[in-house]
């Protein structure tokens, strides 16, 4: 393998676990300013309503009974501060992934996933080079991604990959745009916000989910393309389960997320530098 084309491979790993990561993290409802959902690898085409789009683009504020009740999730939600977490996230044919461990919004993102790939093209390139599943750690400025032995033989011997959210906001052609406000305002109450935007959200009505008694709340958020938004919601005004839908080019993508224990202690260290190796120098050895 030459030099060019091996440095190729590795920012081609890197761009992959950045997408899983922020994937595993932010699902399909973090948006950008032209309505498209963004990350690592660029748009995906799912969408959700732009903050800086014309007033007479968007739905109505939702009022009435439906509104409060929603308020009320979204306020318990977010005082909770933190829950443990899994989800199944499928991204057309680019990818596939479960993740499951904890994550804490009480002063920016913090916590652990762990990311297992189970399909896709970018399943396949992380399969070839010894990567099945990976650690992901999650702080306030940054997150990181632990990689496999024979990534870290090609950067020196180095197994994490640190991604800074304001460098991939300075992606080319705006694949990062918005990137970081994504991940440092990844909660579940993102959910409940999508849904007060939306100009049909109905209560579909009480159902059991994992053994409890929850509310279903469903609504269609708009932009490029729709997206479709159901929450699930305990007495205690809490989410259980989320599931987000929309559309990319290759495909339908769709989260499916389950959140318990809110509340639980949510801790994520820092990698070893000397155990770490930059995106953005990565990005910078293949000279993009």
């Amino acid at each position: 393998m030459t030099g060019t084309t091996a440095r190729r491979t590795v920012v081609s790993i890197a761009v992959s676990a950045a997408l899983a990561c922020s994937t595993a993290c932010t699902g399909p409802g973090g948006s950008d300013d032209s309505g498209g959902t963004t990350g690592p690898s660029g748009p995906t085409g799912s969408t959700a309503p732009s903050a800086s789009a014309a007033p007479s683009s968007r739905p109505p504020a939702l009022t009435g009974a439906s509104a409060d009740a929603l308020r009320a999730v979204e306020r318990a939600t977010g005082r909770a501060g933190s829950a443990r977490v899994e989800s199944t996230t499928v991204m057309g044919r680019e990818l596939s992934l479960e993740a499951a461990g904890a994550l804490g919004w009480d002063d920016g993102l913090t916590g652990t996933l762990t990311i297992t790939y189970t399909g896709g093209t970018t399943a396949e390139t992380m399969r070839r080079l010894g990567t099945t599943a990976m650690e992901a750690r999650y702080l306030p400025d940054a997150y990181y991604a632990r990689m496999g032995d024979e990534f870290a033989e090609r950067v020196g011997g180095r197994h994490w990959i640190k991604y800074v959210y304001e460098d991939l906001e300075d992606l080319g052609g705006g694949a990062g745009a918005g990137f970081a406000d994504q991940m440092r305002n990844t909660t579940p109450n993102q959910a409940v916000k999508l849904l007060l935007s939306a100009g049909d959200v109905r209560r579909v009505g009480a159902e059991t989910t994992r053994g409890r008694r929850t509310t279903h709340w469903s609504g269609t958020v708009g932009g490029a393309t729709e997206q479709t938004v159901d929450i699930w919601v305990d007495d205690r005004n809490l989410l259980v389960k989320k599931v987000e839908r929309g559309r990319t080019k290759t495909g339908e993508l769709t989260q499916t997320a389950y959140y318990s224990d809110y509340g639980v202690p949510v801790s994520a260290a820092r990698p070893p530098t000397e155990d770490t190796a930059d995106f953005k120098e990565l990005l910078a050895s293949q000279g993009s």
